[in-house]
């Protein structure tokens, strides 16, 4: 944390002697090292506290996304659901689209019936006069 070496504590050391002197240093260190410990765990319970919230934060990130894919799931259903209803649907008209056709179509002897009676409104009789018989 502090690039500090062993030449630099040992100055510190020296003039915290020449300063405060041989009776009142044992006291500085004592405090000096209840003040660190103090400053120590309160850095330490606020990083706890963070790393808490953070894991909080990312619980209900998880909840969240559990839900949003719950919901995502129900939706996927109802677009199942929707989808096939339609093709039922579809179906359903379709083969009553086919059925309405096929009853709607001449049987093949009704067809056979027309054909016969068309072909003999067309084809003139043998008993009636031709054109160039009248011409002549």
């Amino acid at each position: 944390m502090f690039d500090i070496g062993f030449l630099e504590l040992l100055i510190v050391a020296v003039v915290a002697l020449l300063v405060l002197g041989p009776e009142r240093l044992p006291v500085a260190i004592k405090t000096t090292a209840i003040w660190v410990s103090r400053i120590k765990r309160s850095f330490n319970s606020m990083r706890t506290e963070i790393e808490r919230e953070l894991k909080v934060d990312e619980i209900r990130q998880d909840i969240h996304n559990a839900s949003v894919m719950d919901e995502l799931k129900r939706t996927r259903e109802e677009l199942t659901q929707g989808v096939s209803d339609m093709r039922k649907s579809v179906q359903i008209d379709f083969n009553q689209s086919l059925d309405a056709e096929e009853k709607s179509k001449p049987t093949a002897a009704q067809s056979a019936v027309s054909q016969a009676s068309t072909s003999k409104e067309y084809q003139p009789s043998k008993d009636a006069p031709s054109r160039k018989s009248q011409d002549a």
